[in-house]
């Protein structure tokens, strides 16, 4: 075992392109760590929907240069196999964007070679730009596949490589198991052509044209006064948000100085994401200086949006759920038509905002890859801070666009001495309180999500917080509507429970939700105390039946 290891090592050391996981790697095979080179050669860092993400590193259960090029050069074969046009003079276009992230440029100026190595054409942004940049840029200039170096709101050891095909939307399968295969045929990186130039740097005209489509979010002549905090949260998104706010007339947003460029150690926060405990800080100090409207945040790479608004005192999140109601209700009195639609994981109440106004909804599985593929959507939402809010622009969820929508939002509101709150207070009393909250538990080891899962499969509850669970599915067999993936869902009178491993994080998450009916806005106080209290119990007793 520890010599075929270390000869394993070697093998890979000998075609490493990355000087810095070169040098890596030689110190792990000269002090033969065999534990840290088993936890990189353990396996191969598996291509999904979700494309790659995991930690920088040298190997093959690593990101890094080598995984990248075989992950590039996989997909440009399943392109060239799958009627993709190519060629010299009729060549398929590919458009790679990138964060700012260790390595991502890297990553970016790999893959572009290999595109052009292939035989296809490559664009890439002219910098680390947000993730619906390049989402938008796939249809805009009629790409056949897009690829994003990101690895989104993940901890700075990671990174990864998100893939799009020609309509702008995420893989989903059975292109991923195409790709997969694709790049395990791969045998050596010597056998994959990577030349040194020959592909394109778009300039900015590519970003200037999204800027142009973010004004299609708005109503002409809509009220712009709504006053911001902003923060990047140390990402890509400050420059993209403070020229559509200006392009549409918001006040300039105060920015979180320590949070506004890009830096890919994230030096103010544990996690650079705004659901993260503590990430909000310093957006909560500058509010309490400033005395905005409201404050909006993007992660690193700006395809999600958070929300926070002054709640009594203080400043408070808004709920990713809150957020996709305000920006479904804001839709509805604009007029507008078209399907909404939200993943199983998300409130139930978009749905009876979008039923009260006779307009298509459609539930999907969790990830913008599904809700983008709506047949005829108009918007769409997941309660992990993402929002589709113009899907003929980006079919992807867009952290620019939906900040614009909600500051659009706020400047209604405070035209009329209202604030988002108290629309929330209204959609409560119309529809029922709907409150959501989530158990999330983060592991080392990832046999105990799997372990988990089992658990409830094996022994599931029949009863949370006294209710009775009046119907259980697992989904891996899929739904009537759903394919299949890995999930539980528990329907219980006036409550309902997912739980299902992350997509993208070594996480179990489990979605709870409660409706609790509210008859005037007296009764809210209430109401809210009453969910709290089921969510509670909910909570403490899946935890327990999960063994978590």
């Amino acid at each position: 075992m520890h010599d075929d290891l270390i000869a394993r090592a070697k093998a890979w050391l000998a075609e490493d392109p990355d000087p810095d996981t070169r040098d890596e790697l030689a110190r792990l095979i000269d002090t033969e760590d065999v534990k840290e080179l088993a936890a990189r050669f353990a396996g191969t860092l598996q291509f999904g929907t979700a494309g790659l993400r995991g930690e920088l590193g040298a190997g093959p259960l690593r990101m890094n240069r080598s995984v990248v090029i075989r992950a590039a050069a996989g997909l440009a074969a399943y392109l060239k196999n799958n009627g993709t046009p190519h060629g010299d003079e009729n060549a398929g276009l590919v458009v790679i964007g990138y964060d700012a992230r260790h390595k991502s440029e890297d990553f970016a100026r790999d893959t572009a070679a290999v595109m052009t190595g292939a035989g296809l054409r490559a664009a890439v942004l002219p910098r680390p730009l947000p993730t619906p940049v390049l989402a938008f840029a796939i249809r805009h200039l009629g790409a056949v596949a897009g690829v994003e170096v990101t690895a989104s709101h993940n901890p700075p050891r990671d990174n990864g490589y998100k893939v799009y095909l020609g309509d702008g939307s995420q893989i989903v399968p059975p292109a991923d198991a195409g790709i997969a295969a694709e790049i395990d045929a791969i045998t050596a990186l010597a056998d994959v052509p990577r030349p040194d130039s020959g592909w394109e740097t778009l300039g900015e005209d590519v970003h200037d044209a999204y800027l142009a489509r973010t004004d299609a979010v708005l109503s002409p002549g809509s009220p712009r006064t709504a006053r911001t905090v902003y923060t990047a949260m140390h990402g890509v998104g400050k420059d993209t948000l403070l020229a559509a706010f200006a392009r549409a007339g918001f006040p300039a947003p105060d920015l979180v100085p320590e949070q506004a460029e890009p830096d890919p150690d994230f030096p103010t926060v544990a996690f650079p994401n705004p659901e993260e405990p503590g990430a909000m800080d310093l957006a909560f100090a500058k509010a309490r200086e400033t005395d905005p409207d409201l404050i909006i945040a993007n992660d690193p790479d700006a395809d999600r949006c958070a929300v926070a608004v002054k709640d009594g005192g203080d400043w408070r999140m808004l709920r990713g759920d809150e957020v996709g109601a305000l920006l479904g209700a804001h839709l509805v009195a604009r007029g507008a038509t078209g399907t909404f639609a939200e993943s199983i994981v998300s409130s139930s109440l978009l749905g009876r905002i979008a039923e009260k106004a006779d307009l298509p909804y459609a539930e999907t599985l969790t990830g913008f890859k599904w809700i983008a593929r709506v047949e005829g959507l108009r918007y769409g939402y997941e309660e992990a801070l993402g929002y589709c809010v113009d899907p003929d622009g980006v079919r992807d969820k867009d952290g620019i666009t939906a900040a614009l929508l909600i500051t659009e939002l706020a400047s209604h509101l405070k035209q009329r001495n209202r604030t988002l709150l108290d629309l929330l207070d209204d959609l409560a009393v119309e529809h029922g309180l709907h409150a959501t909250d989530q158990l999330s538990v983060r592991v080392q080891d990832l046999s105990l999500i799997a372990d988990a899962m089992r658990r409830l499969r094996e022994q599931p509850p029949t009863e949370l917080a006294g209710l009775p669970i009046t119907r259980s599915e697992d989904l891996t067999r899929g739904t009537g509507t759903l394919p299949p993936t890995d999930g539980l869902r528990y329907t219980l009178d006036g409550a309902r429970v997912v739980v299902r491993p992350s997509g993208t994080e070594p996480k179990l998450k489990c979605y709870l939700e409660v409706v609790v009916p509210v008859g005037t806005h007296a009764g809210l106080p209430a109401a809210r105390a009453k969910a709290a209290g089921l969510l509670e119990s909910i909570k403490r007793d899946l935890s327990t039946a999960a063994g978590i």
